[in-house]
């Protein structure tokens, strides 16, 4: 596994970099991934619009900057995504928020189909869902946490809709995206916080990790 964790961050890049190739895909009427069909590609223009949106408006409450603040282990957030993803558009602006809180905090991401060997070993109930997050410890290269592919309470709506439906129709997915706009992050900063403030208390983290 730490082979596989090195490998892939060699290849990552930062949020920035992710912003550009995401403007430049758009500017090329295309899509990251090995599919580029036309409805993907129109949705790696809306995503870029909904990054652009979440990187001027998302606030974050004092408590969970607190938390951020003052996390203390050096951690590498390692995401895999691809530029069409709706969930992702809405979850790694907001990574990238909280990321920047502390200099502890590396945001580096990966693309779903050109890493296969890592996004098979952390699939979410046996599929390849994105975005997902993989909370890297630096000196040991540990696996901390995952998270992902959707914030606590959309994963619920999903959950919940396909008990009843058996699959996700055209309108729930509008739906969705209605809440991710109304919810404005929040869901997804209180869940990483949460995750973070685990994590400072855990054995799993070595304090003399530098």
């Amino acid at each position: 596994m730490d082979n596989l964790i090195k490998t892939s961050l060699e290849k990552s890049v930062s949020y920035s970099e992710y912003r550009n190739i995401v403007k430049q895909l758009v500017a090329k009427e295309s899509t990251s991934g090995l599919e580029k069909t036309d409805a993907l590609i129109n949705y790696t223009m809306l995503n870029d619009r909904r990054m652009k949106r979440w990187d001027k408006t998302l606030k974050i409450n004092e408590a969970h900057h607190k938390i951020v603040y003052e996390f203390d282990a050096k951690l590498t957030w390692l995401v895999l995504t691809e530029s069409w993803c709706g969930d992702a558009a809405h979850l790694i602006p907001v990574m990238n928020k909280l990321a920047e809180l502390n200099p502890n905090i590396e945001l580096r991401i990966v693309f779903r189909d050109e890493n296969e060997a890592l996004m098979n070993a952390f699939l979410t109930n046996g599929n390849r869902s994105i975005a997902k997050l993989i909370m890297v410890e630096n000196c040991s290269l540990d696996v901390m946490a995952t998270y992902g592919p959707r914030p606590s309470l959309a994963t619920k709506m999903v959950n919940d809709y396909k008990e009843m439906h058996g699959t996700l129709t055209p309108e729930f997915k509008e739906d969705l995206q209605r809440w991710y706009n109304n919810d404005k992050g929040q869901t997804t900063i209180k869940d990483l916080t949460e995750i973070l403030e685990a994590l400072r208390f855990s054995s799993k983290i070595k304090s003399d990790c530098t």
